[in-house]
């Protein structure tokens, strides 16, 4: 029973790390967990690249990524696909109007861009010919074929250099994402985490099993927080607020039971007010007011029940005219009261999903300005 409910906890939370559950080959997916992910970079040493020819090379090394099962562009940035340019020949064509003809040699490299190590290399060569330099280089570019055969076995060799990385730096990135948590940076550690690729299958599954760890010490963190900022509320006679703290905490959490209990007693003191309300309204004949509070009163409140009898004893004192109106308002309030309720649940629903991509969105949420290390280009 044990096993099974540590199986049912691991695939309800890589389900809010929005874990990708496909293969290392499945293509056309926005989500990269669970692949190996290399960043198209186009370094400055790559020097008189025309802006627009930049571009297109930039998007070239992102097919090649993609089209041989790699995550490109993504949050990961450690790992990198990168160019240089060597021009071969550059050419004046003599036709009219005269054009200008380049053969370029574009070497690619497959790297660890933040400690400088180079996985795999090869060069190829491409043509072009265009009415000036910027388009003889975009035609020559173009030209580039992300499945070309020496592509494919560069970035072949890249992956299984990427699968030993981690294997190797399994219990370091680990660790670190444990030392990451002590500290209460969860996202953090755990974007760290199931970013492991999962072809990497003994690193990925302890790593995974981890962020499991690691997501149930935040769900316990922001459940102590969650009772403290509603006990404040609640002494501050700020109820809605309190209640809100209060419905955000999960079943999973050990204050769960304490949530719950706090939850009640703030819902009963609700109702008392509610109620208290719609009968200062009453007295004043005030259908429309009365309406609106007694309509909140939740049916399974201690207050239900005198609720109830103050709705009939409303209605029995109403000519017919009246009561038809009094009818009307209360439905009207009570539809509104049930939407509300209604859209809490959903609101928690999506509170839930967002949690699903916790280690997403820290991860796209980081700046995107990294210092690559490239020492091959010297």
């Amino acid at each position: 029973m044990k096993n099974q409910i540590n199986i049912t906890l691991l695939a309800f939370i890589l389900g809010f790390l929005g874990v990708n559950a496909y293969g290392q080959n499945s293509i056309g997916t926005t989500d990269d967990f669970g692949k190996i992910i290399i960043n198209a970079y186009i370094p400055p040493q790559v020097e008189g690249l025309p802006p627009a020819a930049r571009s297109l090379l930039q998007n070239k090394l992102s097919q090649i990524a993609l089209s041989n099962g790699l995550g490109a562009d993504a949050f990961n940035q450690r790992f990198i696909i990168t160019p240089n340019i060597s021009v071969v020949s550059k050419n004046i064509t003599p036709t009219a109007p005269p054009m200008v003809a380049v053969t370029l040699d574009v070497s690619f490299y497959i790297g660890d861009g933040i400690d400088g190590t180079l996985f795999s290399t090869t060069t190829i060569e491409v043509r072009g010919v265009g009415t000036n330099e910027a388009k003889a280089y975009i035609s020559a570019l173009s030209r580039i074929n992300p499945h070309n055969p020496d592509l494919t076995s560069m970035v072949e060799q890249g992956k299984n250099k990427i699968i030993q990385y981690y294997n190797t730096n399994c219990e370091f990135i680990k660790t670190n994402a444990m030392a990451l948590a002590q500290k209460k940076e969860y996202d953090q550690a755990i974007s760290n985490l199931v970013i492991v690729p999962e072809v990497c299958k003994e690193c990925y599954e302890s790593s995974q099993n981890l962020s499991v760890k690691i997501y149930n010490m935040k769900m316990e963190n922001e459940c102590s927080k969650n009772i403290q900022l509603a006990s404040v509320a609640e002494a501050n006679n700020n109820w809605e607020d309190a209640a809100n703290y209060l419905s955000t905490i999960l079943p999973d959490v050990s204050c769960y039971k304490k949530a719950q209990t706090m939850l009640k007693s703030i819902l009963d003191h609700r109702c008392s007010d509610f109620l208290a309300k719609a009968r200062g309204y009453w007295a004043v004949r005030n259908y429309e007011m009365a309406a609106r509070f007694l309509s909140q009163v939740p049916d399974d409140s201690k207050c239900a029940g005198e609720a109830k009898n103050l709705y009939s004893e409303i209605s029995t004192k109403m000519n017919a005219n009246e009561k038809r109106d009094w009818n009307f308002m209360y439905e009207k309030y009570n539809r509104q009261q049930t939407f509300k309720e209604t859209k809490g649940f959903e609101l928690q629903k999506a509170q839930i999903k967002e949690a699903r991509d916790v280690g997403v969105a820290y991860g796209r949420s980081q700046p995107r300005t990294v210092t690559y290390v490239t020492p091959w280009f010297k």
